[in-house]
């Protein structure tokens, strides 16, 4: 028996909890890098916002917007604000660029309803917005719970009012409104899908008519009346604005032991969150690394600020350019972690996972060699050396880890920007956070696999 369990233990792939592996100091370094985070969180609900947050804290720890007429040197950090929705953050190593950089690439954007171009309107004297629906959502999730309003409005004269309502104490926050269920026999027989439609996110906004005259639209007028006299801006101005409508409320540790945390948006601003404290810890590293913060994953990466547009390739282009050295021998000896989040198993839906191969809560960050649907569909798929490279990577700086899939074959499946990278020429795998309720408006990761991405994007960036 002896011997049978020393074989095993060389043998086999055996998986390890962090909460028994992890010493207390090291329980403790996991919950208070989570504190940050979720502040981190809080302030940024939107694309726009998490890019704000990250270039502030970028100049506090001494990054300088690019200049690509300049020749930089080892220890130099810059970054490039890609239209204040996408963000490169790069320091430069001590290697040459011959040699290749190292690129942790997350997304910033997440499931959302966006207002229409034409959202205000009036029906039995209740105001709302029209929405649209942003990403995959399960649409049922977003009625009756209150909501607040993020974005920018670009008025006539060219001039920009930022809107934030439904964040800060006193705040007014809006809803989606869905039937009682003694009315809701009908709607009940839906399919899933359909229980509240996309034409049925409907945020309501208002009741109040305006007092002083008789007229049509008065619940209209009067909020238009109020949107004036606080931003300035007049119906038409919705034509040019961006405004997206998210969860109101904060995030929070879940469970007794507040193991979790539980939060708007973690696909997959917790991989930007975690590649971004990895990069500003990186002051001497050996190669170029970089951090990408990329908008419009969640709808196929499309646009000039999604990871299939130019500005990657671009920006190593103009950094490679002073040395005389062209982009594609950079890319060609690059590696990339593709920074995003994996499904963790869910033991009430166990049926949809495939246990051997999929990612559990506090086991560490997880590596998912392929993504794709079905038969790998639209996967960048490692190779076994890049894979053998990650392993020994972690292993030698003491990471945990482990290995994932998202959900059991023909099941489901899904796709990150791990794709659009490789397509560079360049070493890609995906590496994340595990998640519970993922693309819901509250989604739960462990404290220990927050921290354990950390480690790994810190390891990458040395």
């Amino acid at each position: 028996m002896s011997n049978a369990k020393e074989l095993k233990k060389d043998l086999f792939l055996e998986k390890k909890h962090g909460g028994l592996l992890f010493s207390e100091e090291e329980l403790k370094k996991a919950f208070d890098f989570c504190e940050e985070y979720k502040n981190f969180l809080n302030s940024s609900k939107t694309e726009r916002e998490a890019v704000d947050y990250a270039v502030a804290r970028a100049e506090k720890n001494g990054f300088t917007p690019f200049d690509p007429a300049k020749t930089y040197k080892a220890g130099d950090k810059v970054y490039l604000n890609n239209r204040g929705k996408a963000l490169i953050l790069c320091v430069v190593g001590k290697k040459p660029l011959t040699e290749g950089v190292h690129i942790m690439a997350a997304h910033t954007d997440s499931p959302r309803l966006d207002l229409k171009q034409v959202p205000l309107y009036e029906d039995n004297e209740i105001a709302y917005f029209k929405t649209h629906y942003y990403g995959g959502i399960k649409k049922y999730q977003w009625g009756a719970t209150p909501l607040s309003l993020h974005g920018v409005v670009v008025k006539a004269d060219g001039s920009t009012v930022t809107v934030r309502v439904g964040e800060d104490a006193g705040d007014p926050v809006f809803c989606v409104t869905d039937l009682l269920p003694h009315l809701a026999a009908d709607q009940m027989k839906r399919p899933a899908g359909e229980i509240l439609r996309g034409e049925e996110l409907n945020l309501l906004i208002g009741s109040l008519p305006f007092r002083d005259d008789e007229a049509s639209e008065r619940v209209k007028l009067a909020i238009m009346k109020l949107l004036n006299e606080k931003y300035g801006i007049t119906e038409t101005d919705f034509l040019s604005a961006e405004l997206e409508v998210v969860p109101a409320f904060p995030a929070v540790d879940i469970g007794f032991d507040r193991s979790i945390v539980g939060g708007y948006g973690q696909d997959d601003r917790v991989c930007a969150y975690t590649e971004m404290e990895a990069v500003f810890g990186a002051e001497n590293p050996e190669n170029t690394v970089m951090c990408i913060f990329a908008d419009k994953e969640e709808i196929g990466s499309c646009g000039n600020t999604g990871m299939k547009c130019a500005f990657l390739r671009h920006f190593i282009e103009d950094l490679a350019a002073p040395y005389g050295i062209a982009g594609r021998t950079v890319l060609g000896k690059s590696k990339c972690l593709s920074a995003d989040v994996s499904a963790a198993f869910d033991p009430t839906f166990a049926d949809v996972s495939e246990k051997k191969n999929n990612a559990f809560l506090n086991y560490g960050v997880s590596i998912c060699k392929y993504t794709g649907s079905r038969g790998k569909g639209g996967s960048s798929d490692a190779s076994a050396e890049f894979m053998g490279y990650i392993r020994r990577l972690l292993d030698n700086g003491g990471v945990l880890w482990q290995t994932s899939e998202l959900g059991k074959v023909d099941q489901g499946g899904g796709g990150t920007v791990a794709a659009y990278i490789a397509e560079l020429d360049v070493d890609t795998i995906d590496v994340g956070v595990p998640v519970l309720c993922m693309h819901a408006p509250f989604e739960l990761t462990s404290k220990i696999d927050v921290y354990s991405t950390y480690r790994a994007f810190a390891e990458f960036s040395k």
